[in-house]
């Protein structure tokens, strides 16, 4: 049986996301902002034993080649990738969605309209004739649902199914009479000279408009039709018939006062959205502090459970104490030492996943626009610097958002000093040890020092360009919304599981290698660890870190394991003094114990956490970096300016803070 291929096409923050994970139940990032989803994502669903082919396409609001986003959707639909193209609209936004429709149109494929959100448009009074609507649009399906209340899926794909069948192509929607010549002399040059016959109307109209990759790949010798550029005209064409589709279709439209206007009153004051912003965020911290670190006990009690049983089995089994070592001190502290702060991380994806899904999120990028132009860049530009307090390998990729690629590497270079979820181990360990009762707000400035580095370098870089240019922020806000319970679930799950994951993968063999290093060493297996090659690599950074507080080789040793994934740094600490459950009060008082013998005071411990923050990002980060920029030699200035601002951060922090 012929598998259908059915692409998923829309503005940012439609929903279409949203409706491919309920047809797919993919583990997808649903992030309520334009610019999250750049690249196409496949799935697949079956309806009355047909196979489909589902693509998520980036959110797009047309098919003009401008953006990353539209470039891999109108590729992937050109290069005949797509069979049916199912159209996701906010139906309580239908005047902008409507224009990439009428673009969809055109291009002769079969086409079926999925009005999303008409729960929105039930809730501002409004009513929409779904009998005119189609007959208006060429004759297309149109299919209402709700991707988040999971209704009217089963008819959408019997829509997809039956049009594919039928081969329906759409109507032609006209334009007016002087355009309409012009296209037709195209479309008849198009066949002639190159053989195009299913989607010659949209080839001859992208001439017209003088689309630059389109003219290269057909041009036409026709001067006296393509005199000049008339993209406006068709624009405003299109838009003076979608003006005519809802006066026909779309009533009481201003009756209901849209709840989110007057919230935005608030949230997006000029005075006060900042501060609500920074308050929101602290209020995320302290329940990611405080109710993480209340839950976090159950897991201590589990890991002291497996330890002691594992060591006890093990010594039942006879098993060589090297063994011994390397599976309760070595993989057991080290993985182990990381799963006790899950429910840290767990809570911080929680509370993210809520503000992203309830439409929050797209104001901090209008709240912060004013300061971000002072810094030579767009609000745009904070979307992937609050994506990175959750990791920054997808913050750096939601930068081909940014139009001019000077912003893209500008944002790129400042968004890793965003506290990411993996750095959260090491400040809940070093404030809860040193910090006592102000360990929350130790642990927060962190977050607030990241922010303030990356401002000052990014004001910095600004400066000192010859060219500045004025950026103009154009963004979408999303209707606010009660966030979907599904879609939270499926965005935590797939954070927690990825977290997992590393656990299980990359701590477990970091655990490993750091054992083997603290306990061989030239002459074999050493019985002090200060002769193992560890002690040895650690020493080489002594004289290099002592400025900042940090001349300890332990110190060398875990910042340089750190670079493969920041919580091993607290992986590290759990294997170099030997503590199997370094989270617990036990294991801190031994640890704050083993530390303070060698002068390593709460001032030390507060360096660490600033070196955490600003120095090399994790390996994973670094490849995305070299992936998005194409560049090698810019990853590599990457790494070293921020390695060298980490040392100067710290030692400015340690030669002060002991003066003081």
């Amino acid at each position: 049986m012929e598998i259908i291929k059915v692409g998923f096409v829309g503005n940012p923050n439609c929903g279409k996301t949203t409706l491919f994970n309920a047809y797919t139940g993919a583990n997808l990032k649903v992030a309520n902002w334009p610019g999250v989803t750049v690249e196409k994502v496949e799935g697949e669903a079956v309806y009355k034993g047909q196979k489909l082919k589902l693509t998520d396409l980036p959110g797009i609001y047309s098919l003009t080649s401008y953006s990353i986003e539209e470039k891999v959707s109108r590729r992937c639909i050109m290069e005949n990738e797509v069979d049916v193209i199912v159209n996701v609209v906010d139906a309580s936004a239908l005047e902008r969605n409507l224009y990439l429709t009428m673009q969809l149109l055109e291009l002769g494929k079969p086409v079926i309209l999925a009005l999303n959100m008409m729960d929105i448009v039930e809730e501002r009074g409004m009513e929409i004739d779904l009998h005119r609507l189609p007959e208006l649009l060429g004759g297309i399906p149109v299919v209402p649902v709700s991707a988040r209340k999971r209704t009217g899926l089963d008819v959408l794909l019997h829509a997809v199914v039956h049009h594919y069948e039928e081969k329906h192509r759409p109507e032609i929607v006209p334009y007016k009479e002087m355009i309409e010549e012009k296209i037709l002399l195209l479309e008849q040059e198009l066949v002639k000279k190159y053989q195009i016959s299913d989607n010659a109307r949209w080839y001859a109209i992208k001439l017209l408009e003088q689309d630059e990759e389109i003219a290269s790949l057909y041009p036409v010798g026709l001067p006296e039709v393509l005199d000049r550029s008339y993209e406006k005209e068709i624009i405003n064409q299109k838009y003076d018939y979608i003006e005519e589709v809802l006066e026909d279709t779309l009533f009481y439209k201003s009756e209901k006062a849209a709840f989110t206007d007057k919230v935005d009153g608030i949230l997006t004051h000029a005075v006060w959205g900042m501060p609500i912003f920074f308050g929101v965020m602290a209020v995320v911290f302290f329940l990611t502090f405080f109710v993480g670190d209340a839950l976090k006990g159950g897991f201590e009690v589990i890991l002291d459970s497996i330890s002691g049983g594992m060591l006890h089995l093990l010594g039942k089994m006879g098993v060589a104490d090297w063994m011994v070592s390397l599976v309760v001190d070595g993989i057991i502290a080290g993985v182990g030492g990381i799963l006790t702060f899950l429910p840290n991380i767990f809570i911080l994806f929680l509370a993210l996943a809520i503000l992203e899904d309830s439409g929050y999120m797209a104001r901090v990028a209008y709240v912060m626009d004013g300061l971000m132009g002072h810094l030579g860049l767009s609000g745009k530009a904070f979307l992937p610097m609050v994506l990175g307090f959750g990791c920054t390998v997808p913050a750096i990729m939601a930068s081909r958002a940014l139009e001019k690629e000077a912003d893209r590497r500008r944002t790129i270079l400042i968004t890793p000093f965003m506290s990411c979820s993996a750095r959260l181990p090491i400040y809940v360990l070093f404030a809860d040890m040193f910090f006592g009762k102000y360990a929350m707000f130790a642990a927060l400035s962190m977050y607030f020092l990241g922010m303030a580095v990356a401002v000052i370098t990014a004001l910095v870089i600004h400066r000192a360009e010859t060219h500045r240019s004025h950026h103009t922020l154009l963004i979408e806000l999303p209707e606010y919304k009660t966030p979907n319970a599904r879609t939270i679930a499926v965005y935590v799950w797939e954070k927690v599981k990825g977290y997992l994951t590393k656990a299980g993968t990359t701590i477990f063999i970091a655990s490993i290698i750091i054992w083997f290093l603290l306990n061989y060493g030239v002459h074999g297996m050493v019985d002090e660890v200060s002769d193992s090659f560890g002690a040895m690599l650690g020493r080489w950074m002594e004289p290099i870190l002592a400025p900042a507080g940090l001349g300890m080789w332990q110190v060398g040793v875990a910042l340089i394991s750190g670079i493969s994934a920041k919580e091993i740094v607290v992986t590290s600490f759990c294997v170099l003094f030997g503590i199997n459950n370094i989270n617990s009060a036990t294991g801190m008082a031994l640890l704050t114990g083993q530390l303070a013998e060698v002068g390593f005071g709460p001032l030390n411990a507060y360096c660490m956490m600033v070196f955490c923050l600003l120095y090399v990002p994790c390996a994973a980060t670094i490849g995305t970096i070299k992936k998005e920029t194409g560049s090698m030699a810019f990853t590599l200035k990457t790494i070293g300016f921020q390695l060298a601002l980490a040392w100067l951060m710290a030692v400015l922090v340690f030669q002060v803070g002991s003066l003081l």
